[in-house]
């Protein structure tokens, strides 16, 4: 298990980058960690894989207790593997080598077939034996991760792992990767933008707002209940609705275009989604986003009714 237990971290006297962030992540459980850019989410990632010193507060891997450069010749602990967004791969040597390189030559069967394994977990198979510097941005990113699953971690740190991932490549390969990581147990942390990698595969997230912990829940409880603007914003539009005095929050799909409500509103544009439109309507003084079925012409006045 691990314990962050109440630690704060800053590059400089004058900005505090966590404050006092303290959590539990058991064996082969997954957290995924959101915010704003620049609010400390791999800033975390560096300090629990032992990259940074914590001036207060601590660190353990169940017993074992991480410690960062000052205590260690060569940062990270031994158990962890942590994926950055710059890769740091062996740019001429070929992929399959890349994800050799920390397997044991005594044992060339094994190494192979392990590597075989992970080839298929990121779909590179084909790619095996072309030279990392030929591969596309996203490409090498799949490496990356394949090489830190190499020796099989018990912790592993993710920072963006799939932000240089086409879009058709990606979900697939989530559900490769999240679903070996469960079957190995291997326990997860990721720092991410998006609402797919929380929604779909944590079994917990926690919020950064402000250098602090701002929710530390399931994700599908934040989801339904978001503290404020800044925490349901991270996984779509959002409204706030100002009605008998009480502020609302409500995602598109809470709103629903109907007839003869007391809520009306003018629209100012349409969105096409693919399977929706996405209708911008102007409400008092505020700006709505509504889901519907088919776009309506702008100026058209609409009723509206909203989620209780």
């Amino acid at each position: 298990m691990l314990h962050v237990n109440h630690i704060s971290f800053s590059y400089s006297k004058h900005k505090t980058v966590l404050e006092d962030f303290n959590f539990t992540l058991k064996r082969g459980e997954h957290l995924c960690v959101m915010g704003e850019s620049g609010c400390g989410k791999s800033t975390l990632l560096k300090v629990i894989y032992g990259l940074l010193d914590v001036p207060k507060g601590s660190i353990f891997w169940n017993n074992e207790q991480v410690f960062g450069p000052k205590f260690n010749l060569v940062p990270g602990f031994e158990k962890f593997k942590y994926v950055a967004q710059d890769f740091d791969l062996m740019p001429y040597i070929s992929v399959s080598e890349n994800i050799k390189k920390f397997l044991s030559r005594f044992y060339p069967e094994e190494s192979e077939q392990r590597t075989q394994e992970l080839l298929e977990v990121i779909e590179m198979k084909p790619f095996e034996n072309v030279m990392v510097k030929n591969l596309s941005g996203g490409q090498k990113q799949r490496v990356a991760i394949a090489r830190a699953l190499a020796k099989e971690p018990e912790l592993l740190l993710l920072d963006e792992p799939f932000g240089q991932i086409d879009n058709f490549k990606k979900n697939a390969l989530r559900r490769n990767l999240f679903g070996y990581l469960k079957e190995k147990e291997i326990a997860c942390i990721v720092a991410t933008h998006d609402k797919n990698d929380a929604l779909s595969f944590a079994d917990h997230l926690i919020i950064i707002k402000n250098n602090k912990i701002l929710m530390h829940n399931n994700p599908k409880e934040i989801y339904k209940n978001p503290k404020d603007k800044y925490a349901a914003a991270l996984f779509d539009d959002v409204n706030e609705l100002y009605i008998e005095g009480k502020k609302l929050l409500r995602y598109p799909h809470q709103i629903k275009i109907t007839k003869h409500s007391k809520f009306s509103a003018t629209v100012i544009n349409s969105y096409f989604k693919g399977s929706f439109w996405l209708i911008a309507v102007k409400f008092e003084n505020t700006t709505l986003f509504i889901n519907h079925h088919t776009a309506i012409a702008k100026g058209n006045q609409v009723d509206f009714e909203y989620v209780k």
